[in-house]
């Protein structure tokens, strides 16, 4: 790359407002999103209790919150049925099954850096 080409792309960076990488991380900079979507990923329809039983460290506090932010980026649904208990599933919608091939990659990046011995 040119030294030009190199300025040029990095502008589109030091906008805070409308930068891409800034706002793509700063949804998923929370430590748990990414094993949610996870374990959505590969369970498919799951009850709350069933993802917090998956991840057993976090809160249900964290655990509501969390889905509720996943589910306002269109990334999760979620379907409540009238019963007594309540019922509520989650699940992946189209744009959150089509972000696993890069979270897969990036799982199998890191597996490979702690298999050689390097640690992030």
């Amino acid at each position: 790359m040119k030294d030009i080409e190199l300025k040029e792309n990095l502008k589109k960076f030091t906008h805070i407002g409308n930068c891409p990488i800034r706002n793509v991380i700063s949804k998923f900079s929370g430590k748990w999103s990414l094993l949610i979507l996870c374990v959505l990923a590969e369970n498919g329809t799951t009850r709350f209790n069933t993802i917090g039983k998956s991840l057993p460290d976090i809160s249900p506090k964290v655990l509501t919150d969390t889905l509720r932010t996943l589910e306002s980026l269109g990334l999760v649904s979620r379907t409540i049925y009238a019963v007594v208990p309540p019922k509520v599933d989650y699940t992946l919608t189209e744009k959150g099954e089509s972000l696993m091939p890069i979270i897969y990659d990036m799982i199998t990046w890191v597996t490979k850096q702690y298999a050689d011995g390097t640690q992030i």
